[in-house]
Formats: C-alpha cells, sequence, structure tokens
C-alpha cells in the first residue's frame, strides 16, 4: 500500500518594517523562521534603531574597521543586508537548523510591485511608539556609513 506524501504548506509572513525598532522585529522574525514559516520583510531602510546617533554611527564605523576585505567578516551597508544580518545573529545559523531557517528569510528595500496588495503581519511588540528616547531610522545609519542608493 502506497501513501501519498501530504504536502505541507508553510505559511509566508510579510512584515512592514516601517516604525518597527530593529532588535525587537529581528527577534521576532527568528522565532517565525525557527517554526518553519517564510518571511518577507518590506521597507527595511524605515526600520528604526533606539539611541542617539552620533553614538550609534561611531559605533558603527569603528565595527567597519575589523577585519580584512577578502577574509571578512563582511561588513554591510545597505539596510536590507543589515536587516539580514540582524536576524542571522538571533539564528543558530552554523547549524543545519538555523541554516534552512535563514533561507527562508527575504529582506526588500520598499516594497516591491509583486507583493503589493498582500496582507501585512503587524508586530506589535516592536512597535517604536513605545520609545521614549532619540531614535533614527536605518537608512540615517547607512548613507553615514556608506551607503549609495544607486547599488
Amino acid at each position: 500500500m502506497k501513501r501519498k506524501m501530504q504536502t505541507v504548506r508553510n505559511p509566508v509572513t510579510l512584515i512592514n518594517a516601517d516604525g518597527l525598532i530593529l532588535g525587537r522585529m529581528a527577534s521576532e522574525v527568528a522565532k517565525k523562521l525557527l517554526n518553519g514559516e517564510k518571511v518577507i520583510i518590506v521597507n527595511a531602510e524605515k526600520a528604526i534603531i533606539s539611541g542617539k546617533k552620533n553614538s550609534k554611527v561611531a559605533e558603527a564605523k569603528e565595527f567597519l574597521e575589523v577585519g580584512a576585505p577578502m577574509r571578512g567578516p563582511f561588513h554591510y551597508r545597505r539596510p536590507d543586508r543589515i536587516v539580514r544580518k540582524t536576524v542571522r545573529g538571533m539564528l543558530p545559523f552554523k547549524k543545519p537548523k538555523g541554516k534552512t531557517a535563514l533561507k527562508k528569510l527575504k529582506v526588500f528595500i520598499s516594497l516591491p510591485e509583486d507583493l503589493k496588495g498582500q496582507q501585512i503581519a503587524p508586530l506589535k511588540e516592536a512597535q517604536a511608539v513605545k520609545l521614549r528616547g532619540p531614535y533614527f531610522t536605518l537608512a540615517e545609519l547607512a548613507k553615514e556609513i556608506g551607503w549609495n542608493q544607486g547599488e
């Protein structure tokens, strides 16, 4: 008796990073990825980083000096790559479970045409409305550390 393989369709979660705190959003996304969901993050450049802009930019520039260009670690300047690496840091990416989870993540700058009209899942835990102190967007940080929007 042969059994038919049942196809289990993994749900796709669409998240708009506009107005979400980067770290909190990344931890929620990492949990979803480890549970087997596919996650698409749009408007990555509008994610929020809390803290004073000057100190965070100085910290990022100091981090850029670490490593060698050919050997790594590789430092990204594009907002979508920064978000992806932030999520990767919250996954066990050196283990098979983490590698497969990371493959289910897609990050985009702005909203692609083919994703318009789809339902966007809200992340209430990561909203920046709770912040009392200074904050700025990921696009501002990326411009300060050398992001060319033409790429």
